[in-house]
């Protein structure tokens, strides 16, 4: 397979996954740090880092607005739910391991 057709899979199977993050608002960034070590912040910063290293300029907020398909505060007041005191015990668990 030549590197353009590479590039052309890993960013459709991005989108994809964004897509699939976006159909499910309501698992949690907390419980994806839990199972999967990663959020939709995590790939929003990816995506900047990303545009950085190819000299593209691109804020934070920005890229945020790009993994979560609106901005990132209509986001969290219209989705995010606070942290379960359960939560917070496994991910501090998490992140000790």
């Amino acid at each position: 397979m030549d590197k353009k057709t590479q590039t052309e899979l890993e960013a459709a199977a991005f989108r994809r996954l964004l897509k699939h993050l976006d159909d499910n608002k309501d698992v949690q960034n907390i419980d994806l740090m839990i199972v999967a070590d990663f959020c939709r912040n995590c790939l929003s910063k990816w995506y900047l880092a990303a545009a950085q290293e190819q000299g593209v300029e691109l804020t934070d907020e920005q890229a945020r607005e790009y993994v979560y398909k609106m901005p990132y505060s209509e986001w969290k007041a219209n989705h995010q739910t606070p942290a379960t005191e359960e939560q917070k015990a496994k991910f501090s668990a998490r992140q000790k391991a």
